[in-house]
């Protein structure tokens, strides 16, 4: 599975899965300030899920109808700590019923909603 981890997922956590073995590109890191619907093309070609605290990925993906990534995590919470986010994506990998593929995922503490995408 492959991440695009957007300009405002904490650093901490994208190491924090890199260490657990995933495959994470880090905006932050390789092109801070690039906007959004940028961000999304980049995950389309290189087939990665968008992991985000921003919402506008829902506008562009459902109304702007840009094509759509493999998936969308679309963390809805403040973090405690700046792990929070990794440990929260980790606990939900962990349970094999979950999909992130072909979803636009909403993350929250303690609840997880789901919305089909398809590819445009």
């Amino acid at each position: 599975m492959r991440f695009l981890a957007n300009e405002n997922f904490p650093l901490a956590s994208v190491n924090l899965l890199r260490r657990a073995g995933y495959e994470i590109a880090a905006i932050i890191q390789d092109s801070p300030g690039v906007k959004d619907a940028e961000i999304l093309t980049r995950a389309v070609n290189e087939q990665r899920i968008v992991l985000t605290f921003d919402r506008d990925y829902g506008e562009l993906i459902y109304r702007a109808r840009m094509p759509a990534p493999v998936g969308v995590v679309y963390f809805r919470f403040d973090p405690l700590t700046p792990e929070e986010p990794a440990q929260q994506l980790l606990v939900l990998l962990e349970q094999k019923v979950i999909s992130l593929e072909g979803k636009f995922t909403v993350l929250e503490r303690g609840r997880v909603r789901q919305r089909p995408i398809s590819k445009t």
